[in-house]
């Protein structure tokens, strides 16, 4: 029997179907993940992300388009990591699009998607074929086609789950990281997992969640990406457009000319303002671009490569809330993620008023920042991700929160910390924002760690268990012995003269084997300060900085 519609509550029901069906696959999404060192976040943050949503939710809307309202702000609030994150701009183009309607046809699920899509692409400065975000733009663009025709809901989902299984097939030779890999996206099986489970459900046999995590596994990535992060437009700017009531302007005209004047885009729009971030060289050329779509307010342009700010305010910003902490109020707040008594002693010690625990293998949500953003008594917090996979998560605070929150874009702890030490109390928070985004290059980062899986990297064959070693981010060897690569790294690093080491030795190293690593990078740099710190991370055996 074909199904013409969903009302709230089979939306409900195919949601949670999806919900189940992504936390059932966690194990197999996680095996997709192109790199050896033990993160397994793609399932795990999907899946949380996706519990969210259901939680939100509640499963009593009759109502098709408050239903779908509910699962995204959940989503949004929800959302770890990047494959999380983009999940969530999905359903909240979904929700944007039938918010006013009672029930969801063919046509209407699939031009949601296709919304969902263009919201998703619209907050990725750069977005990547052989990704999340190619699976879903190929299957909602076949969706409205076949939907055109009339289809009824149940056989326009099936269309478009077979073109997202057609799109993920190819996306292991359209992203070179997963080619070298030999895998499939792992966000796009996500994404693939979740459909199923909504059709599924549409057909009244909705998918419930396992005891155990199921999912036959694949075969381990045996290749990983690292990309380097370079400021080169000189002026950050940012700012508000209130949009003129009944405005007929399409924002994605806007975003098209901005995507032309610098890079860093974000970009996010709704019915009543425009937020707009770009670095450009050409400020005003972005601002008067924007005047043609609405009054503009909280107007901030800080110059990055002469570290002098200039703040343009055309209407005061909204004053922050009051913070429910007892603490006076200040100019300045700071939020670091990090994992590890000692590190957290540390972040504590350079100024950080709030800890998020987190890191590696456990991203946490957007809401979970933005909480400790909130009981911050102060106008502007930074936030130091210190994770590149919780970057996206900590950036949605910006939009949620009514205090300036800044994300440092910091992608591990040694950035962190130098982005502390390079805070002035005495500095504009765009200053301030200059400085510690510029003292991010200045370190060098080592990490070692043990492979979680069997792998390959150019050739070279890591076995599960062996120790790695990572700088700034890429894999630089592999061995059964982690003396031996720590050895190896610190030669890595002696080429590079530093004058200041740190090494952070994490929960799995006694206080003597510290040491002795300590003289190994004294050894090696004997020109160098060396010091070591019980940093109690999990997953890091070594974090090391070098400056």
């Amino acid at each position: 029997m074909a199904l013409r519609y969903c009302d709230g509550t089979a939306f409900c029901r195919m949601f949670a179907s999806g919900a189940a069906a992504m936390e059932n696959a966690v194990t197999e999404v996680n095996e997709l993940n192109v790199f050896p060192v033990p993160d397994g976040d793609t399932g795990i943050n999907m899946s949380m992300t996706m519990n969210a949503g259901l939680r939100e939710m509640n499963g009593g809307n009759t109502h098709a388009g408050q239903a779908a309202g509910a699962a995204a702000q959940g989503l949004l609030r929800g959302a770890r990591g990047n494959s999380g994150v983009i999940l969530s701009l999905l359903f909240r183009g979904f929700a944007k699009t039938v918010k006013n309607m009672e029930v969801i046809d063919g046509a209407a699920f699939a031009a949601a998607m296709a919304e969902g899509v263009n919201t998703a692409y619209k907050a990725v400065m750069k977005p990547a074929e052989g990704t999340v975000l190619t699976v879903s733009r190929v299957s909602a663009r076949r969706g409205v086609e076949y939907a055109a025709n009339g289809a009824d809901l149940d056989h326009v989902l099936e269309e478009m789950l077979s073109s997202a299984n057609a799109a993920l097939a190819e996306t292991i030779y359209q992203n070179p990281v997963l080619e070298k890999a030999g895998v499939i996206d792992a966000g796009g099986r996500g994404l693939c997992i979740i459909f199923e489970g909504m059709l599924a459900a549409l057909k009244g046999k909705p998918v419930k969640p396992l005891d155990l995590n199921g999912g036959a596994g694949r075969e381990a990535a045996r290749f990983s990406d690292f990309s380097s992060e370079e400021i080169l437009f000189g002026y950050c700017t940012e700012f508000l457009i209130k949009r003129p009531r009944n405005d007929k302007k399409d924002p994605a005209r806007l975003r098209a000319v901005l995507e032309t004047c610098g890079d860093s885009l974000v970009f996010v729009d709704d019915e009543e303002i425009i937020k707009v971030h770009v670095h450009t060289d050409n400020p005003g050329r972005v601002l008067a671009q924007a005047l043609a779509y609405g009054e503009l307010t909280s107007v901030k342009i800080e110059n990055m490569r002469e570290q002098h700010t200039e703040m343009v305010s055309f209407q005061d910003a909204p004053a922050p809330k009051p913070a429910p902490a007892a603490a006076p109020p200040k100019d300045y707040g700071f939020v670091a993620v990090c994992a590890g008594g000692g590190l957290e002693e540390i972040f504590y010690d350079l100024g950080v008023d709030s800890i998020v625990r987190g890191g590696q293998t456990m991203n946490p949500s957007t809401q979970e920042i933005l909480d400790s953003v909130k009981v911050i008594n102060a106008e502007t917090v930074f936030v130091l991700p210190n994770n590149k996979n919780i970057i996206m998560a900590a950036e949605q605070c910006v939009p949620l929160s009514d205090k300036n929150v800044v994300v440092i874009p910091c992608r591990n702890i040694p950035q962190g910390v130098s982005a502390m030490l390079s805070f002035d109390g005495a500095a504009t928070a765009e200053e301030n924002r200059a400085n510690m985004t510029e003292a991010l290059g200045g370190v060098t980062s080592v990490q070692i760690t043990a492979a979680a899986r069997d792998s390959q990297f150019d050739g070279m064959d890591i076995n599960e268990g062996d120790h790695m070693a990572l700088i700034n981010g890429a894999l630089y060897l592999s061995d059964p012995s982690r003396g031996a690569v720590l050895s190896a790294a610190a030669g890595a690093l002696a080429e590079r003269e530093p004058s200041f080491v740190t090494i952070y030795y994490g929960e799995d190293v006694g206080e003597d084997e510290a040491a002795e690593a300590a003289e190994t990078l004294k050894r090696h740099m004997p020109e160098a300060t060396v010091q070591e710190v019980p940093g109690g991370q999990p997953v890091y055996s070594y974090i090391i900085s070098a400056e």
